[in-house]
């Protein structure tokens, strides 16, 4: 791809493309950049059209697309092809600093995340003088340039927030602090005594504001693992600032707007955090500077106003309050009765208020709503923070805390009672504090784990939960629903079952409300009351309990997903597929209905698929509805076939790739329900299931896999007779697996299949290449995970095929090889095999070697007889060897970056193990003494004289025992 000006014009017009709303000119304009993003100078042609077209929105569009082309292909992943090659790896380093520095803030923020990116696989060793580009521009003067190097500084540090210690990060940090450190706090000095000069001045104030939060946010960084010495010698420089920059109230800085938090209170936000990470890790060193941080802070809680703007601000401003009284050794600040009554009424009661952006958001933004309330997104809210104070205060104080709430909460529900109408928002308060201070320890699974004994939950939901979930409107007071439904499903597992079971057909009725917030909250609430396990790990909610209300249940979730802002509603979609999990062969009578919704839904979504949590749990109960019902009827697999296949060829066809990985699964699970063929439907796929370019996306590998299996299973032999042309295709994607560490496993899964289900003539000609095919790897990169699959498949083979079998195909390869693979890999490395199957399997392969293969009774291979045998007794008797070699650590497919679609294993379309022995061979250790019995009967004596000479006494002993077990004896 030249960079010619032709070219650049072109490019122009499909980045065009890309923005367009209409599908049909977008989605070809997208693979087209897909097809050529291998092409060398592709990325320099968008960095050239970000920098000079004139054009400023294919600029933004350029440096987008720049950015996630960086983040899909920079990290070099070992077996996949690099699509960045090095001269264009070099150039975009050497230019990229500088770009972005004289880009506009938008198009800076794009190339700085570009940066970080790079920075993260290349910096320091392959990136050393990034730092130093950068702590240049420092001296500058122009503070465009930089905040351009503070961001990017950000961007590429901020990780250090959550990496695991490690050497190579403390030698990293190291690296960083000597080349930085000084250069940022000379910076932050610098800046400040700006601020002063300036102090009149809004607009340079702006843009000075703004570099004192990035290099607040920087401390933070380079503070968070330990407490550099750099930083203690100069905390005095940073803290005394800190604490002057926080009680420093400038009025040009403040904003009319309610909403958007000014520069002032981002500033001030971070400084909070950043005296937290220093009250809680560093307490000793900061010990002189806490009072007046404490003092300034409370300052600041008590005098801020109730505008969201200032939500992040109080919030952690709170945290630090929390921070600080959890500390054992800060507890005497807080033991005054006073001093708690002053926090809980002047900080923790007002900040618990459901205020009207609240009720706005409840209302109109119910997504944001739901997702910081209930998923715990709600860090940096003031009513998280308040409750979080709440426990930090319990843990020293619970009796004094709980005391003084326990006043607010009723004057509350006594204000609620006098007129609900009016003061309905007192009740809400007054059940976030009850929340807040019964919680004590919290999880996913189970809601509230550890409750405080000084709150009767179960009195308090009798007397205030209930009474909201059985009033006769279900549309009336909607937050307060909400807030009961919550309170059931938080202490789900406090309280009594009786009350739950009451609760279920109320749950049942809200799916029903009209409010977003409140049916969500309902069909979450079922779906973790189903998954709840009682004594003896069934679920607690038994089938039968909840007969009465299932055609209500189905009937009010489908109904909800029809209701404005829910057509994709995650929740409700869980907790249908929670409820047919549930419920089992009861939703048989309904499938006939649902079936229908269900893949009506699924034709919408696949036009756009843009929840993929909701995706996900549509499949999953897409699989539950054919397992169930299969099941109970194995003959309606075909019904089902006729409901799905229409939308699943159009998924096909239109290449919908965040969905194909799904199909193919729920293909599998359909075609492993037929009996022993394939219907024609399935076998005019066969041959598009080996195209290429279905395996280049590693999210498809392991449903493919799966799905040729099923495949092979149900018709090898119709494969052989009727698609014996596609059997190279099919090697082909062997050999493409094998060949790649990630995937290698899946490889031996399509080939063991291919060896226990294919007719032998069908595969004769191919034996001796897949053999050297598998040696090939061997040789260039022996893994543990390739060695388990290796002696798997090997004795498969022989138990298919036989031992003299094995034995020749080796030695055609190449002379005495069998011995080599005995004694190099199967005595070795047997102990490595993990799984009962897998090690059946090699159980009575090797047996199978030992007593079926003449060459080991009288060739050189004799001399491996017994140390085979040692192996095999070891393979029954001995821990399984799970050690790795120190320079295998694989990637994970889950780790390589950018977006892939990754693949997402449906846990109802699970596939139940196969073992391709099955009963032939109950216990592998009786068939051992058996095979050896028949073995010494056939040449007396010899069995025995090779045993008491080279078996150890150990190993002899065992085999003892088999021999008893089995009745027999060696002659």
């Amino acid at each position: 791809m030249e960079l010619s000006d032709a070219n650049l014009q072109s490019l122009t017009e499909v980045l065009r493309k890309t923005l367009d709303p209409d599908p049909n000119a977008r989605r070809p304009a997208e693979k087209f950049l897909e097809s050529v993003e291998g092409n060398q100078n592709y990325s320099l042609m968008l960095l050239t059209l970000l920098e000079k077209s004139q054009d400023n929105v294919i600029r933004v569009c350029a440096a987008v697309t720049f950015k996630n082309y960086i983040k899909r292909n920079w990290r070099i992943v070992e077996d996949e092809p690099n699509k960045i090659s090095e001269a264009d790896r070099t150039a975009i380093k050497a230019n990229i600093v500088n770009l972005m520095l004289s880009s506009p803030e938008q198009i800076q923020k794009q190339l700085s995340d570009a940066i970080s990116i790079i920075g993260r696989e290349d910096f320091p060793q392959k990136w050393p003088d990034l730092l130093t580009e950068m702590v240049t521009r420092f001296r500058s003067g122009d503070f465009h340039i930089i905040n351009g190097v503070l961001r990017t500084a950000h961007s590429l540090f901020k990780r250090y927030r959550h990496e695991f210690k490690s050497n190579e990060l403390w030698s990293e940090i190291k690296l960083v602090l000597d080349t930085f450190a000084q250069p940022l706090t000379e910076l932050f000095k610098a800046t400040i005594e700006l601020c002063q000069t300036h102090a009149a001045d809004v607009n340079v104030l702006k843009v000075l504001f703004s570099s004192l939060t990035l290099i607040s946010k920087l401390f933070y960084s380079l503070n968070f693992q330990d407490l550099p010495e750099f930083f203690e010698d100069n905390m005095e420089t940073w803290m005394t600032n800190f604490h002057g920059l926080l009680t420093l109230d400038n009025k040009l800085l403040q904003t009319d707007d309610e909403e958007e938090a000014g520069l002032l209170e981002l500033l001030k936000s971070q400084i909070c955090d950043n005296a937290a990470l220093y009250a809680q890790k560093y307490d000793e060193e900061f010990q002189p500077y806490l009072p007046r941080f404490v003092t300034a802070i409370w300052n600041l809680l008590v005098s801020t106003g109730k505008e969201v703007k200032y939500d992040l601000l109080v919030s952690n401003a709170i945290q630090f309050l929390a921070s600080v009284c959890e500390r054992p050794h800060y507890k005497n600040l807080f033991e005054d009765q006073s001093t708690l009554t002053s926090i809980c009424e002047k900080v923790i009661v007002p900040n618990m208020e459901f205020r009207s952006a609240d009720e706005e958001a409840f209302e109109d933004n119910s997504e944001e709503y739901i997702r910081r309330d209930l998923e715990g997104s709600d860090i940096d809210t003031r009513r998280r923070a308040a409750c979080d104070l709440v426990r930090c205060l319990c843990k020293f104080f619970e009796g004094p805390v709980t005391a003084i709430f326990s006043g607010y909460v009723n004057s509350m529900l006594a204000k609620y009672a006098q007129n609900p109408k009016e003061n309905w928002k007192h009740k809400d308060a007054a059940i976030y504090l009850v929340t807040s201070l019964a919680s004590k320890a919290q999880t996913q699974k189970h809601g509230i784990t550890q409750a405080n004994e000084m709150v009767n939950l179960t009195e308090f939901f009798v007397n205030h939960i209930l009474p909201d979930l059985k009033s006769p409107n279900v549309n009336e007071f909607p937050v307060l629903k909400a807030d009961a439904i919550k309170y059931v499903m938080i202490f789900r597992s406090q309280l009594p079952k009786q009350h739950l079971l009451e609760a279920i057909p109320l749950l049942i009725t809200h799916l029903q409300a009209e409010s977003t917030v409140q049916h969500t909250y309902a069909a979450h609430a079922l779906e973790r009351l189903f998954t709840m396990r009682g004594p003896s790990n069934l679920t607690l909610i038994s089938p039968a309990e909840m007969a009465p209300f299932t055609e209500q249940l189905l009937n009010n979730l489908f109904k909800a997903l029809t209701l404005p802002g829910s057509a994709e509603n995650e929740y409700i979609m869980k907790a249908i597929m929670r409820s047919f999990s549930l419920l089992q062969e009861s939703i048989v009578p309904y499938i006939p209905t649902l079936i229908g919704q269900l893949t009506h839904k699924l034709l919408l979504v696949s036009k756009n698929p843009s929840k993929p949590h909701f995706n996900h749990y549509l499949f999953e109960s897409l699989c539950l509805s054919v397992r169930i019902t299969c099941k109970a009827n194995p003959t309606t697999v075909s019904s089902f076939e006729e409901a799905l296949f229409p939308v699943f060829t159009e998924i096909l066809q239109n290449d919908v790739q965040e969905f194909l990985p799904y199909v193919f699964q729920v293909m599998s699970l359909l075609l492993e329900i037929h009996s022993n063929s394939i219907p024609s439907s399935y076998m005019a796929l066969f041959p598009h299931l080996l195209q290429p370019v279905l395996w280049e996306r590693t999210g498809n590998i392991p449903p493919l896999v799966r799905l040729l299996q099923a495949y092979l299973e149900k018709g090898g032999a119709s494969i052989a007779a009727s698609a014996a042309d596609k059997i190279p295709g099919l090697l082909g994607v062997f050999q493409k697996l094998i060949a790649s560490k990630a995937n290698d496993h899946q490889g031996f899964y399509l080939l063991n299949s291919i060896i226990e289900n294919m007719p032998p003539e069908s595969i004769n000609q191919y034996r001796k290449q897949i053999f050297i095919l598998l040696f090939q790897r061997l040789q260039s990169s022996k893994t543990t995970k390739f060695i388990k699959s290796f002696l798997v498949f090997i004795n498969l083979y022989c138990v298919k095929y036989g031992a003299i079998a094995l034995q020749e195909i080796f030695d055609s390869i190449q002379p005495k090889m069998f011995g080599m693979v005995l004694e190099k890999i199967i005595i070795p490395e047997v102990q490595k095999v993990s799984g009962a199957i897998e090690k059946k399997i090699c159980a009575v392969g090797i047996t199978k070697v030992l007593t079926e293969c003449p060459a080991m009774m009288d060739t050189e291979y004799t001399k491996l007889w017994t140390p085979l045998l040692q192996a095999l007794i070891g393979l029954f008797e001995l821990p399984e060897d799970d050690s790795i070699p120190d320079d295998e650590h694989f990637i994970d497919i889950e780790d390589t970056p950018g977006y892939q679609t990754a693949f997402s294993q449906l846990a109802f379309a699970g596939k139940k193990e196969h073992d391709p022995i099955g009963d032939a061979v109950g216990n592998p250790k009786i068939l051992l003494a058996q095979s050896l019995h028949k073995l010494s009967t056939a040449c007396p004596g010899r069995v025995p004289s090779m045993l008491s000479t080279s078996l150890n006494a150990e190993a002899l002993q065992y085999l003892q025992g088999y021999l008893q077990a089995a009745s027999v004896q060696l002659l």
